[in-house]
């Protein structure tokens, strides 16, 4: 539907995952959607590209088995008809046991399934206030703009919108020095591989250190696929501590005098790790665990992992190494990177905002602000993070309005599945309010009955049951 003077039951604000995904789900349901996305417009400092569901900051959905609950997020998104998860599926690149794509391909994807659905219509457009139409779901994602920032604060009256986040650099992988690193996913099946593919694996020698006990469920994720999608640049001590000396002491990009910077645990910038101490990082993302370099046949002291943005691999992003650095201290520091001393960077690293509400204290039932009637929020400006989490955002956010709109009680997805997980976080109040990837405790937990089960059989019996519990809700509606 293309004309300008259609009548539309919603106005979805925001062309990112949790919007597209509202529009699609919302049309997939008889109702007429309005999708306005600012671009090509405007673009945020972090987009490069016109198309919708653009990924700016990585291009890995995370961990695919269900023994996570991400992965089981992912499943559950299948079974009820995701368009971002077909999407993904359809364009998805190696990545050892995560779901990463060809991000080109994916928003090629999601803008043709988009602009081709009759009951959408897409206006391109910026919005600098909260439309008068209703309903309207407002799902414009991190980088809000400062006018409709401004316009959200002013009426619900929250006093903190917005923390920053990092994204990370990405090189070309005709720069990467291929003698100097090797293939292999961590805890992968089969043999490790020469990044020169030049030499045959020398014997096996015992680790350089003991490694310290791991998830188990984290070493399977890894094995999974059997492939060897990561790329592992490896550091000797000697290395690594000065690699870590120079995050520390590098220029960063500063926040303005009134801005209050609050990072995201979860996506903290290599520098903030590396300033927390100097076996932070050794720990976090350069753990050696589950990787033997195939040169010595031992375990690095540290690795650096890089992993392919594209299908053909023609290009990497350093996993983990979200930074504030400025341009030219980034090529300075990851130069020092074994296997990435000439490398060319196709996007480097760099801070971006992230706006949210305080959605416990702001948010009804079906996501709507208690103070504007008829305005939802989905998506990370409602306080979920990450890709999967925005999609199934804009999910139930869709379900809900769809609900409220034919005048039926709300059915929210159980709160024993990871769907339901979504409104649980969205609801918990906190003494400061967090965004949060999904974790296994925004699930409700089993029932005593099962008695006390060992972490991994655990998850496996909460996974087994969302399933059981997604089917019986997605059949009953």
């Amino acid at each position: 539907m293309n004309g300008a003077e259609s009548p539309h039951d919603v106005v979805v604000v925001g062309g990112g995952l949790a919007g597209c995904e509202a529009a699609y789900q919302l049309a997939q349901r008889g109702l007429r959607v309005r999708l306005v996305e600012m671009k090509p417009h405007r673009r945020t400092p972090a987009q490069t590209s016109d198309r919708l569901a653009e990924l700016v900051c990585s291009n890995s959905l995370r961990g695919a088995a269900l023994s996570n609950a991400v992965g089981l997020l992912k499943e559950e998104l299948r079974r009820v008809g995701s368009l971002a998860l077909r999407c993904a599926d359809e364009t998805s690149v190696p990545a050892g046991g995560a779901l990463a794509v060809d991000r080109e391909r994916f928003a090629e994807a999601m803008t043709r399934a988009i602009e081709a659905h009759p009951r959408i219509t897409v206006e391109h457009r910026e919005v600098t206030e909260i439309p008068a139409d209703r309903p309207v779901i407002l799902a414009t994602g991190p980088l809000t703009s400062d006018a409709l920032a401004a316009s959200l604060a002013a009426a619900v009256g929250a006093e903190h919108l917005a923390y920053y986040d990092a994204i990370a650099p990405i090189v070309s992988a005709d720069s990467i020095d291929w003698s100097r690193v090797w293939k292999q996913s961590r805890y992968g099946k089969g043999s490790a591989v020469r990044g020169d593919r030049a030499a045959q694996r020398e014997q096996t020698a015992p680790p350089e250190r003991a490694a310290p006990a791991e998830d188990a469920a984290e070493r399977r994720d890894d094995a999974e696929a059997g492939d060897e999608a990561y790329v592992n640049c490896p550091f000797d001590e000697a290395q690594y501590k000065a690699f870590v000396q120079a995050l520390v002491a590098s220029e960063k990009v500063e926040a303005r005098a009134f801005e209050e910077v609050r990072y995201f645990e979860g996506c903290l910038p290599c520098e903030v790790m590396a300033a927390r101490g100097e076996q932070t990082l050794a720990f976090g993302p350069m753990k050696p665990v589950g990787l033997t370099d195939p040169r010595t046949g031992r375990r690095p002291y540290a690795v650096l992992q890089l992993r392919p943005e594209d299908e053909a691999a023609t290009a990497y992003n350093l996993v983990g190494f979200q930074t504030r650095m400025k341009y030219a201290e980034q090529l300075r520091v990851f130069r020092m990177v074994p296997g990435l001393e000439e490398a060319e960077f196709l996007r480097m690293g760099s801070v971006h905002r992230n706006t949210f509400v305080d959605a416990p204290a702001l948010l009804g039932p079906a996501m709507e602000l208690r103070a504007l009637p008829g305005v939802h929020l989905a998506g990370q400006i409602s306080g979920v993070e990450g890709y999967v989490e925005s999609a199934a955002a804009g999910f139930v956010c869709a379900i809900l309005l769809a609900q409220q709109l034919r005048n039926e009680p709300l059915r929210p997805p159980p709160p024993t599945t990871a769907l339901g997980g979504i409104l649980t976080h969205l609801g918990r109040k906190q003494p400061t309010y967090q965004p949060s990837n999904i974790t296994w405790a925004h699930i409700a937990p089993l029932d005593p009955a099962h008695g006390k089960l060992r972490k991994r059989a655990r998850y496996e019996v909460m996974a087994e049951r969302a399933l059981r519990d997604l089917d019986a809700w997605w059949a009953a509606g």
